[in-house]
C-alpha cells in the first residue's frame, strides 16, 4: 500500500475554481474538496459561483424536492 497517493495531473484545456483562492486555474492544482470542475473553457470556470447560485435556486424551488406532507 502506498503511504503518499500520485498527485493527479491536469489535461491541458481542463479549467477549474479554486474556491479556497478564489481563482481560476488550468489543471487541478488544488485538492478536490476546493474546487469546482472541470470545466470546458476558462469563462466558464469564470463563472462557476454564479452557475452554482443558480443551480441551487432551481433545486431549492423544484416541487420534487420539496413533496407536501401527507395529509394535506
Amino acid at each position: 500500500m502506498a503511504l503518499f497517493k500520485k498527485r493527479t495531473a491536469g489535461k491541458p484545456g481542463e479549467w477549474f475554481y479554486c474556491l479556497e483562492h478564489k481563482k481560476v486555474e488550468e489543471g487541478p492544482d488544488c485538492p478536490g474538496k476546493d474546487r469546482f470542475g472541470p470545466y470546458a473553457s476558462r469563462e466558464e470556470a469564470t463563472h462557476a459561483m454564479e452557475t452554482a447560485r443558480e443551480k441551487n435556486l432551481e433545486w431549492e424551488n423544484d416541487p420534487r424536492w420539496h413533496d407536501a406532507p401527507k395529509g394535506e
